[in-house]
């Protein structure tokens, strides 16, 4: 075999060899886009997550409603914390803690107050979430190494953006005469469908690949212990502030309500999305939600006792470093917007899975096609050889003419 012969079939060990990193790519592309709407195939499968209105003019329960309710229905359970989705066709996520101090967490009607069932620890989104996340490695000591495993893709997507815009020359005309032709071959229809999807995709490439690539970078400064984060570190209430307890009974404590309008008070237009209520004598309140700026929770940690913001956490707070880094995660899994945005990352995301199908494919038979013809080139006899065959006939004849 020549040299030439070798490194071209050494190139095709190379090639076949990165298949199973092609299939790891598409497998993350499609269960980042099943994780965008993972909470509403739950939703379609399960019917507690449902907020059915009892009547068409019911009105949603206020927290202070919510907790009554819970109450009247179990009177020993605490309640811990309550979130309300963005959407309003889902139900409260309510953590409680029975008398026994088994922790669980259940979902109740916004409308009623009614208990509908217990949310399961590991359902369809956690583990669409962590399968695409750090492909279900567990984390033991940091961060896992699945969750380095994914999100290091982000450097060659973004690395494949750059490239494909370079090779790709006069990209911006896809945007007015695309080209997608179906009648002319398989071949030529994967190729125009890759440059065809990669072109309207360049928006949502670049965001998956450099958020993808902040959580590489996150993951690096955690489990290195360094920290980019301006928040303070919150007190415990102070023990002259905790009112004494009478007759066994706990000492009174702010109403939800109330402590939401102070919450808007200090924040204005909070929609106070979720609710931390405190586990101690000498835990604050905390309320949480997002205001103008839908990527980011601003929170008010609040005294239970008095009403007291003991601090708050604003958009102004941040730095811009991090107003940068905390737009990341919402940015990359489009929970920030209601079920509309989630619908638009869910379709880039099947365009994104299916434009790395398509050059899977054409990757895939460009490679088998140079392998088939390298092998037939190796069948071929060699010069030497077909003249050793074309001498064969006339030496035989010589040779049976000598004879006579």
């Amino acid at each position: 075999m020549s040299k030439k012969s070798r490194s071209k079939l050494w190139f095709l060990v190379h090639s076949w060899l990165a298949l199973p990193i092609w299939f790891f790519v598409l497998i993350v592309c499609v269960t980042g886009t099943l994780a965008v709407v993972s909470q509403e195939i739950v939703w379609l499968a399960n019917p507690d997550m449902r907020a059915s209105k009892p009547s068409d003019d019911a009105p949603l329960l206020s927290y202070d409603q919510v907790i009554a309710a819970i109450k009247q229905a179990q009177p020993q359970t605490q309640v811990q914390s309550i979130i309300r989705p963005d959407e309003s066709h889902f139900a409260l996520e309510v953590g409680v803690t029975y008398p026994d101090g088994r922790p669980d967490t259940v979902y109740v009607n916004p409308y009623s107050g009614v208990i509908q069932g217990s949310a399961p620890t590991f359902n369809f989104q956690a583990f669409t979430r962590a399968l695409h996340g750090w492909w279900l490695v567990p984390f033991t000591n940091g961060y896992s190494w699945g969750w380095y495993l994914v999100s290091f893709l982000g450097l060659p997507l973004l690395a494949s953006l750059v490239t494909g815009l370079v090779v790709y020359k006069r990209f911006w005309k896809g945007f007015f005469r695309p080209t997608l032709r179906i009648r002319h071959g398989a071949r030529i229809f994967w190729g125009d469908f890759h440059r065809l999807s990669g072109i309207w995709s360049i928006w949502f490439i670049a965001v998956i690949s450099v958020t993808g690539t902040w959580f590489l970078i996150q993951a690096l400064l955690g489990d290195n212990q360094i920290s980019i984060s301006s928040e303070p570190v919150i007190p415990v209430v102070a023990r002259e502030n905790v009112p004494l307890a009478v007759d066994g009974q706990a000492p009174p404590q702010l109403n939800l309500d109330r402590a939401i309008e102070i919450a808007q008070q200090r924040i204005p237009g909070l929609e106070a999305s979720f609710i931390n209520l405190p586990s101690n004598a000498y835990s604050h309140l905390e309320i949480g939600g997002r205001g103008w700026y839908p990527l980011m929770f601003q929170t008010a940690t609040i005294n239970p006792y008095n009403g007291d913001v003991a601090a708050s956490r604003l958009l102004s707070d941040r730095t811009t470093l991090e107003f940068v880094t905390e737009s990341m995660r919402p940015l990359h899994t489009g929970d920030f917007g209601g079920l509309w945005i989630k619908l638009i990352w869910f379709f880039f995301g099947l365009v994104l899975s299916m434009m790395v199908l398509s050059g899977l494919l054409i990757w895939t038979k460009r490679t088998a096609l140079a392998t088939a013809n390298a092998f037939k080139r190796n069948q071929k006899p060699t010069r030497g050889t077909r003249i050793a065959q074309a001498l064969q006939p006339s030496v035989h004849r010589e040779s049976s003419g000598g004879s006579l």
